[in-house]
């Protein structure tokens, strides 16, 4: 989203109707709406509202929020204060709290576990339906944050993308190199000490574990033969890991190669033209943003029914493919839509939208039992060390 569309954006924040508390407040991860699509939405409505969305720029700063508003409502009586009146500096800077949330697929187990939000009322969305079994699946949880077929649905997702691989097009064209097409590419002898990675042990091991022809969600690595000598390989391609930081090093020719997320190489290549990028043919990994319910926030809510127009309205067709189309992610909806009625730009794009048979391979990263979970750290560490200097 350029300047004027975040200007746009708070501007809609200030509805139609005045009043102390929103009709609609949504907290959400910056760029992630077009802010046209909120003018759309509050143009459709039968009556009057107030919207209030109030971008965040990380997931991870809508994650504490989140905890910060649990900690509140377990504040039930609070010690009386020893002095006779009130600092107005030490009070909770923290927004009000929202209706609705932008969380991260990858943050949602542990939202559960740590009861930050509330389930989903999915017999009054009537988008629930339209949505491909695979989101469904995604959100469909126990009370630990497991997945589970038969659980309650704790999400809405609006937008995905994938792990990509990004390269500088005219260096391999000068050194007549041939074009990376999938994960097997990153151990070419020739991309030595050229590569930047994703700091992120499920990322890098998963990749490896998809080159090896396994799963991402592999769940016992001592099984799979060769991974080990598969990531010490590896480790000497590297000369740089970030997991915010990799693609500077691409863009100023420090590596000629990176591996990250759709959503943040997408804008690169817009800018600059000599970054290119590919979704592997044997499939990626996959990531969504969801909308959640704060667990303290009341069903009787000013914002409740407004909330459930909301995120129908994004699972309409026209609303979805505007996602696709300015937020530099693709909504799920898009999957299910002939390929005639979606706009050209997103069509033809097979960053945004992967070609059937890579997304069948392409996998969400789930989330694993603990033993799981050190067997993927333990040899994170030990081929990180091992390789040191």
């Amino acid at each position: 989203m350029t300047g004027a569309g975040v200007l746009a954006l708070a501007q809609l924040t200030s509805g139609c109707r005045s009043g102390n508390q929103a009709d609609l407040n949504v907290q959400l991860l910056k760029d992630s709406i077009p802010a046209q699509l909120v003018g759309e939405f509050r143009r459709g409505l039968e009556q009057p509202v107030t919207l209030k969305f109030d971008p965040e720029k990380q997931l991870k700063e809508l994650f504490s929020r989140l905890q910060i508003w649990k900690q509140q409502g377990e504040k039930k009586n609070p010690q009386p204060s020893p002095l006779p009146f009130s600092l107005p500096f030490m009070g909770d800077k923290t927004p009000a709290i929202a209706d609705l949330v932008t969380l991260g697929d990858y943050w949602l187990e542990q939202a559960i576990q740590q009861e930050l939000i509330q389930p989903l009322e999915i017999e009054q969305l009537d988008g629930w339906k339209q949505l491909p079994p695979r989101w469904q699946e995604l959100v469909r949880r126990d009370r630990q944050g497991q997945l589970n077929k038969s659980g309650l649905v704790w999400a809405a997702p609006y937008r995905w993308g994938t792990t990509v691989i990004a390269y500088n097009r005219d260096k391999f064209k000068e050194l007549g190199w041939k074009p990376p097409t999938d994960w097997s590419d990153l151990w070419r002898p020739e991309l030595r000490g050229r590569i930047s990675l994703l700091d992120q042990p499920r990322e890098v091991i998963g990749l490896t574990l998809k080159k090896l022809g396994s799963s991402y969600n592999t769940t016992n690595l001592s099984q799979v033969k060769n991974l080990k000598e598969e990531l010490r390989a590896l480790h000497q391609q590297v000369k740089f890991y970030s997991s915010d930081y990799y693609l500077e090093p691409l863009t100023l020719e420090d590596t000629w190669l990176a591996v990250g997320w759709s959503t943040d190489i997408l804008p690169v290549m817009v800018s600059d033209r000599q970054i290119e990028a590919v979704v592997p043919l044997s499939g990626t990994a996959l990531w969504a943003d969801l909308w959640v319910k704060p667990a303290s926030v009341a069903e009787q809510s000013n914002g409740g029914e407004t909330m459930k127009l909301w995120i129908d309205f994004c699972w309409q067709t026209k609303p979805a493919s505007q996602i696709s189309l300015f937020s530099h992610a693709a909504s799920p909806i898009i999957t299910t839509v002939k390929a005639a009625d979606l706009p050209e730009a997103v069509r033809e794009n097979p960053l945004l939208l992967p070609s059937a048979s890579v997304l069948d391979k392409s996998e969400f990263l789930k989330p694993l039992p603990k033993p799981a979970l050190d067997q993927y750290q333990s040899l994170w560490q030990e081929i990180r060390k091992s390789t040191e200097g």
